[in-house]
């Protein structure tokens, strides 16, 4: 997914802002780990810790670790609205010593949004602000932001499998604006352990994998 981006990646000094393809528990459930897999990647490449800004405590920490952000990386800050939050979130970005700093709010306008921008920028600290709590279908990146990139994800459905079971989960994952590049869209699968995507691959691709494995396991 880096190759599309015009940073090759997602700029490590700047901010990132995310919402759900929907209201739905499923699609805020699949934005939620789309972020816990970035800041896990992060938080392994820095050897540092996770700031997590919110204000309604809700995560399920067994799903946080399932991507690879396990809670001895992360440090929670509850505030009671947003200004609160946001506030917060700024605070850690300057502080300069973090791996990523996370911030959940309803709302966020485009001064509040361009000095989290100056605080990444000034803390050499990625910022991934979650949109979340909306109560319609109205999406919230529709306002202005200062984001460096802006992202809209939602769950896809999952290959069928020759047998009973779940496969892995797909995410529906839309840029829908970059700073000098264009929007793009994916179906990829899910963050595994160490908060990495996948993109799917051809069903002929994974019988010939499948059949490699066999011949060296004999």
């Amino acid at each position: 997914m880096d190759d599309p981006l015009a940073d090759h990646g997602l700029h490590g000094a700047g901010l990132h802002e995310i919402a759900a393809a929907s209201a739905t528990l499923n699609d805020d459930a699949a934005a939620t780990l789309f972020i816990a897999g970035i800041a896990a990647r992060f938080a392994a490449r820095k050897k540092a810790d996770i700031f997590w800004a919110l204000s309604r405590f809700d995560l399920y920490a067994p799903g946080l670790e399932q991507v690879g952000l396990g809670p001895d990386r992360i440090f929670y800050a509850q505030g009671l609205k947003d200004s609160a939050v946001l506030a917060m979130a700024e605070d850690a970005l300057r502080d300069g010593s973090l791996a990523c700093v996370i911030a959940e709010v309803k709302a966020a306008d485009q001064t509040a949004t361009r000095r989290l921008q100056l605080a990444a920028a000034d803390g050499k600290t990625p910022m991934l602000l979650f949109r979340r709590h909306r109560l319609r279908e109205r999406c919230p990146l529709i306002g202005l932001s200062s984001a460096m990139t802006r992202w809209r994800i939602g769950c896809a459905p999952s290959e069928p499998l020759p047998h009973p079971g779940i496969g892995r989960p797909r995410w529906s994952v839309e840029l829908v604006r970059q700073r000098n590049g264009n929007p793009f869209s994916l179906e990829l699968e899910a963050c595994d352990d160490t908060g990495r995507l996948a993109l799917p691959a051809p069903a002929r691709h994974r019988a010939a994998a499948t059949a490699r494995a066999t011949n060296r396991a004999a």
